[in-house]
């Protein structure tokens, strides 16, 4: 984790990035390269701990007093907790390729797959498996961009792989939270996602009141190493609001 926001006092506004599972982060490299210069940017550490919840009271503990917050995936289940435990210190929200809805059975089935693969020895078949689910179908082919996320996976490695899944599959649903929402929110979304699709962000967006939905195109659940020129200038726009 990058040093924390609240321990490095510079006058820019904080920021605080929550990566997916699996991930690390470089699955941000490109936001941080474009925003560092005006934010004080903090990655979240979301390797330690067994629940969602633990995970949110991490950042809480290390984050300043008031900070505008992004998570993708497993990133946006945190946020959310976040803005169950303390929504009072979120100055503005950014809910990228996520879901505030439980899994249903098919996703538990196949997280549990996932988990028994890591278990077994077999941690690096995962990515076989996940790979067709991360990214555009146009990008299977991209070397530099799945290399990336080999890279990821490596330094996560399978015991807090393991670790982060039995968190996802323990959170709670969080719809009904949306409405109480009143900070900025942007909600993001690869036009092709399909591990949270499309209509998971447009029901999120109708929930929280003045928020705004940003459908990227040509785009995967990996928006942010995806369409990272996109991505960034929603970021910018949710972040001047």
């Amino acid at each position: 984790m990058t040093t924390p926001a609240s321990q490095r006092p510079s006058g820019r506004p904080p920021l605080v990035l929550v990566p997916g599972l699996n991930c690390t982060a470089d699955l941000f490299a490109p936001q941080v390269e474009a925003l560092s210069g005006r934010y004080d940017i903090a990655i979240a550490d979301h390797s330690q701990d067994e629940t969602i919840a633990a995970i949110a009271r991490r950042l809480l503990a290390t984050a300043p007093p008031r900070f505008a917050l992004a998570g993708l995936s497993l990133g946006g289940y945190v946020a959310l907790e976040v803005m169950r435990q303390a929504p009072q210190r979120v100055e503005r929200l950014a809910l990228l390729d996520t879901r505030a809805s439980a899994d249903a059975p098919e996703d538990t089935e196949l997280r549990q797959v996932a988990i028994k693969f890591a278990e077994t020895g077999r941690f690096d078949d995962i990515h076989g498996i996940l790979w067709p689910r991360l990214v555009h179908i146009r990008r299977l082919g991209d070397e530099a961009l799945e290399a990336a996320v080999r890279r990821m996976a490596d330094r996560t490695g399978p015991a807090r792989f393991i670790r982060q899944q039995r968190a996802v599959m323990a959170r709670p649903a969080y719809e009904a939270g949306l409405k109480a929402i009143r900070c900025p929110t942007l909600v993001l979304v690869g036009e092709d996602d399909a591990i949270t699709p499309r209509f998971m962000s447009e029901d999120m967006a109708e929930a929280i009141g003045g928020s705004r939905l940003v459908v990227v195109p040509d785009c995967g659940h990996l928006s942010t190493l995806e369409r990272p020129e996109a991505v960034n200038a929603a970021l910018e726009s949710w972040l001047a609001a």
